[in-house]
């Protein structure tokens, strides 16, 4: 339905170019609203309707991007229509929006409209996987290492944050029950060493994208193990109000993180 509904709207011609990308966000909004009650309805019902709408979490989150994106296109075009000249932020602002839509932290729909206090540690580690995961992604479309730079740059400051987060907060507090726990601790550490080398790389050197793709398949079965085992400990072994603590003590911890780094 929502395929028929782009393709109608952009077929016709009684409308602007401006006009006819406005009505997409619109689209796009409400395709994205509609995830957002059905993910915290899931949240209402239980922990298998959640896990079953997983996808739907990370379509939701992906097109919260593609909005940011999509307004951007909306500034250039509206200036354009305006003024005949074009707007100074280019996309490539919208972009950098768009990953910080994706943080868990700024932007993000489903914690702007949710009291923040409600959401659990698997939501927020969860988000921050997501974002990695959108980053990697941009990084495998492009060849334009300066951009490349710029996505690397913002995953190992991601990365690095969220691992050492997670070894002060989560790890120490499922180490009781989880018997996996070092084994997520020996996998951040190799991670460690390959953001590490990539970081004293060129992003314009040869090998540099295949040395991202292992830093990827490290991270994305690091995501696995966290996401189909340690989530399920976690849900099994804390109450809702221990598992929002935990949400509590990581986003205060990654704050402390990320102002140091800012320095």
């Amino acid at each position: 339905m929502m395929v028929e509904k782009i393709s109608q709207l952009m077929d016709g011609s009684e409308l602007s170019l401006y006009e006819k990308v406005s009505q997409h966000e619109l689209l796009k909004h409400q395709q994205f609203m509609s995830g957002v009650l059905v993910h915290k309805a899931a949240q209402v019902v239980g922990a298998d309707v959640e896990a079953a709408i997983t996808p739907l979490n990370t379509l939701n989150f992906e097109n919260r991007a593609h909005q940011e994106q999509l307004k951007g296109v909306l500034e250039i075009l509206g200036v354009r229509e305006l003024t005949g000249q074009e707007a100074k932020q280019g996309l490539w602002a919208r972009v950098q929006d768009s990953v910080a839509a994706l943080s868990g932290v700024v932007g993000s729909a489903v914690t702007q409209i949710s009291d923040k206090s409600d959401l659990s540690i698997q939501d927020i580690i969860r988000m921050d996987h997501n974002k990695v995961s959108m980053l990697f992604m941009q990084i495998e479309k492009s060849n334009d290492p300066q951009k490349i730079e710029e996505y690397f740059g913002q995953i190992y400051q991601d990365l690095s944050v969220h691992s050492e987060a997670e070894e002060q907060v989560v790890y120490p507090a499922v180490r009781p029950f989880y018997g996996e726990t070092q084994e997520l601790y020996d996998e951040q550490a190799e991670m460690k060493v390959m953001l590490a080398n990539l970081k004293s790389s060129s992003s314009s050197d040869a090998d540099f994208k295949s040395k991202v793709e292992q830093l990827k398949t490290a991270v994305m079965d690091h995501v696995r193990q966290e996401e189909n085992m340690m989530f399920a400990a976690i849900r099994s072994n804390c109450s809702d109000a221990q598992q929002q603590e935990l949400a509590t003590q990581f986003k205060s911890v990654k704050s402390q993180l990320q102002a140091q780094l800012a320095v």
